[in-house]
């Protein structure tokens, strides 16, 4: 099976919440790849791939965000994955 990738960006209150560390997790849990990180706008960016159901049900963790984080809006693109990445990490 090939795999799926979306790009993400989430706003809302997900800086200085956990957010970055959360997102690890969960990939890391669901065996997905790609990275995580801050942009200087104050949202969060997540490029992800890996089976299409396991990146439906990141994608669920990632809009409800950890505890004390708010999520308003997840900016989504579905792409071709690209199998460039091996692992899941937070990019600073």
């Amino acid at each position: 099976m090939k795999p799926a990738r979306f790009h993400a960006v989430i706003s809302g209150e997900v800086q200085w919440v956990g957010f970055r560390a959360f997102a690890e997790r969960q990939a890391r849990r669901l065996g997905i790849e790609g990275f995580v990180r801050n942009l200087p706008d104050g949202r969060v960016e997540v490029v992800a791939e890996g089976e299409k159901p396991r990146l439906e049900e990141f994608l669920g963790e990632l809009r409800r965000g950890p505890r004390n984080a708010r999520v308003r809006e997840v900016a989504l693109s579905w792409e071709v994955g690209t199998g460039e990445y091996h692992y899941f990490a937070i990019r600073y």
